[in-house]
């Protein structure tokens, strides 16, 4: 079978029998094709691949300056990779085994202060959907959402009456997350003035809807996010919005555990590194603040 067919069978795989998310079959892809490419230069057949062909690839990744987190990701590509091949019995041993993550511990995820949060969600503009936008970085926040299930959120997704929401995360895994009154009434202000005027006399499930009456897209909710964040005078993504909402979480006394649950977290481990965020926040204010700390 040939390197193409193998890679497509293994992306089916990931979708139908892993259920994992198009995101994520998509980021295996294009890891994959590049690393593939990189074999077919070298003449390496798959089966024939070792761990020092592996180990020069990581270098040469290394010298063309990618990052320890992109690096981390596309390992992560191969393991699951050539775990698949031996499943598929297309290869014997594994190259990829006993390799380590590359670590990105320094890499901290970025998050906004409160008093910017505030800052954003004062904001006004003129654009007559600002309610469906605002109404959108509200829920984000006060979900600690990624932008992807933001958009996907459909109408039976929101329960007003106990306050919460269900969220489709990755691998299409389920989690409840409670909301605030504050932004459940700023969601009803935008179902009941503005989310009819966008149907178009058209029929839809989902809670945010673009002009055309179809599901806002996350490119348009960025787009959004920019225009609102340059009003506020802030920098800001929308998974800095995600990053702050557990930071601000752990800050205010939020045990771990409620954290990696709410945040929709497999590994308690990848919640964790906001601990340490947290701790250099309090290590700045320390050395800023105390008389002796100079």
């Amino acid at each position: 079978m040939e390197q193409r067919e193998i890679l497509i069978k293994f992306l089916n795989y990931c979708l139908t029998e892993k259920a994992l998310s198009l995101n994520t079959v998509k980021s295996y892809e294009n890891d994959l094709k590049a690393f593939l490419k990189y074999l077919d230069a070298k003449k390496i057949i798959l089966d024939q691949c070792e761990q020092k062909h592996i180990l020069e690839y990581l270098i040469d990744l290394k010298e063309k300056g990618y990052s320890s987190a992109s690096t981390a990701r596309i390992l992560s590509s191969l393991k699951q990779f050539f775990r698949f091949l031996i499943y598929d019995n297309q290869i014997e041993h594994d190259p990829v085994e006993g390799f380590k993550t590359p670590k990105i511990w320094l890499r901290l995820p970025k998050a906004i202060t409160l008093e910017e949060v505030k800052k954003l969600l004062q904001v006004m503009t003129e654009n007559k959907y600002f309610l469906r936008d605002i109404s959108m970085l509200e829920l984000m926040y006060a979900c600690g959402l990624r932008v992807s299930e933001l958009v996907k959120l459909t109408l039976h997704d929101i329960n007003f009456e106990a306050g919460f929401i269900r969220v489709r995360g990755k691998g299409n895994k389920e989690r409840i997350v409670p909301v605030a009154q504050r932004t459940l009434q700023k969601v009803k202000e935008y179902l009941v003035t503005l989310r009819p005027k966008l149907m178009k006399k058209r029929a839809s499930d989902f809670l945010f809807l673009n002009n055309r009456g179809q599901a806002m897209t996350r490119q348009r909710f960025w787009q959004n996010l920019k225009v609102m964040a340059k009003i506020a005078g802030i920098k800001v993504t929308p998974h800095m919005l995600r990053h702050s909402f557990a930071t601000h979480l752990l800050e205010g006394g939020a045990d771990l555990r409620s954290l990696q649950q709410m945040l929709g977290h497999s590994d308690i481990s990848t919640t964790q590194i906001y601990t340490k965020v947290t701790m250099d926040r309090l290590r700045k204010e320390y050395l800023k603040h105390h008389p002796r700390a100079k």
